[in-house]
């Protein structure tokens, strides 16, 4: 995988972006999901090999609270830290892995992206665009959203839905419909939701502030951890994504991964 360059390396406008993949080996849904590895490599290696596509990246590194992953990633020559078995989040995990980098070997980026090793589906131009946002001096944190394409969709409580603002920034995200259009004086016929996808982007210092912060009341209410931005006052860049990534969070899911992967020729090679 791609170790920290050069600002050439590092992609347009001299930005230096690390990603964070958090790998923990405990899942409810899906056992051992992260361990997967019916295509011949597990399935976090799939998404850190896809996120080090991404041209904008400089490093990618796995941070995990488990040795067996710890292991998998050194075999398959993945950048891999150990982290706290009980954070509360992947985002804590990604923090705390990009302290540790820092009092490692003083490694300093100007993004962190976060990365769930779930997403073996995402898009590296969707990441350069997350990078390239923060050439806007205004964003701070930033994410992805796709079309929602049906009603069904948009009723799913599985589903996260936001709005957003004239500038792109998030209005507010929730499990339920919305805007509620049930007392709109006129029907444009437009979805005016959109499907978050839960990759996230940082200046560290915002990283490090959305750490610190108390939970909130409406995070507490939706168990949705990028609510506590909003309530506290932050701004949220949201960008459409080139297409869909599809995450992985049953076996059916998995399934159909493996189907349409073909089995690496060397899965011991990580590829950048």
């Amino acid at each position: 995988m791609r170790t920290v360059g050069s600002d050439a390396a590092s992609g347009n406008h001299g930005l230096s972006a690390a990603a964070v993949i958090p790998a923990r080996i405990g899942s409810t849904r899906l056992p051992r999901k992260m361990m997967l590895a019916e295509t011949g490599t597990p399935l976090f290696v799939h998404t850190a090999r896809a996120v080090a596509a991404c041209p904008r990246i400089a490093r990618v590194v796995v941070a995990t609270d488990s040795s067996e992953i710890l292991d998998a990633a050194v075999e398959h020559g993945v950048e891999a830290r150990m982290t706290r078995a009980d954070h509360q989040s992947g985002t804590d995990r990604v923090h705390e892995c990009v302290e540790g980098l820092r009092a490692e070997d003083g490694a300093r980026f100007d993004v962190v992206l976060n990365v769930q090793g779930d997403e073996p589906d995402i898009a590296p131009e969707d990441l350069a665009a997350l990078v390239d946002c923060f050439t806007d001096d205004a964003v701070e944190l930033a994410s992805l959203w796709a079309p929602i394409e049906s009603e069904a969709e948009l009723a799913a409580r599985s589903v996260v839905k936001l709005v957003l603002g004239s500038n792109g920034d998030a209005l507010y995200f929730s499990r339920a419909p919305i805007p509620d259009t049930s007392h709109a004086r006129s029907d444009s016929g437009e979805t005016l939701a959109r499907r978050h996808i839960g990759v996230y982007a940082f200046r560290p210092d915002a990283l490090a502030r959305f750490c610190a912060l108390p939970h909130g009341v409406l995070e507490r209410a939706e168990n949705l951890e990028q609510l506590r931005w909003l309530e506290a006052g932050g701004r949220l860049r949201v960008l459409p994504a080139s297409r869909r990534p599809r995450g992985i969070d049953t076996a059916e899911e998995y399934a159909d991964f493996v189907r349409r992967t073909a089995p690496s020729s060397d899965p011991k090679s990580a590829r950048s």
